[in-house]
Formats: C-alpha cells, sequence, structure tokens
C-alpha cells in the first residue's frame, strides 16, 4: 500500500465544496481543509504508485475549484 497526502489550494470560497467533494473518492483517506498557503489536505492510498497516480490525475485534479496540487509521498523511514 502507498499513501500519498495531496496539498491542494483552491478558488476563494470553494474549501469546504472541493473538500466535500473528494470526500467522496475512491483511494481517499481522510480530507481536512486547513489555513495557511493550503486550502485543503487530503490522505490517499492506492496499490501502486501508478494507482496513486491515476488517483490524483483522474479524479482529484478534477474536482471543480481546485486550482494547484501539490503531491507529498508517504515513506516509512
Amino acid at each position: 500500500m502507498v499513501q500519498a497526502y495531496i496539498l491542494i489550494q483552491t478558488e476563494v470560497g470553494r474549501a469546504r465544496d472541493v473538500a466535500g467533494l473528494i470526500g467522496d473518492l475512491p483511494g481517499v483517506v481522510r480530507v481536512d481543509a486547513v489555513t495557511g498557503p493550503y486550502d485543503v489536505v487530503v490522505l490517499t492510498e492506492a496499490n501502486t504508485v501508478d494507482e496513486l497516480g491515476k488517483l490524483i490525475v483522474s479524479n482529484v485534479q478534477m474536482v471543480p475549484g481546485i486550482t494547484r496540487t501539490l503531491t507529498c509521498s508517504v515513506v516509512r523511514l
């Protein structure tokens, strides 16, 4: 299992909508609206890195109201 955090910037006033839509996507473990340079933080998981990439590009980035994403892969040290 691979996991990643996705840091999301949204259009002004759209964080709640974006968080609600992302929460319904398969592979999403947790969604939080936050303050600071990002508006929403999402924890995702998939069986492989390729599946994770497809989840991010084909599902998460297609949610209306998102302006930018930054993906941070989880590593176990």
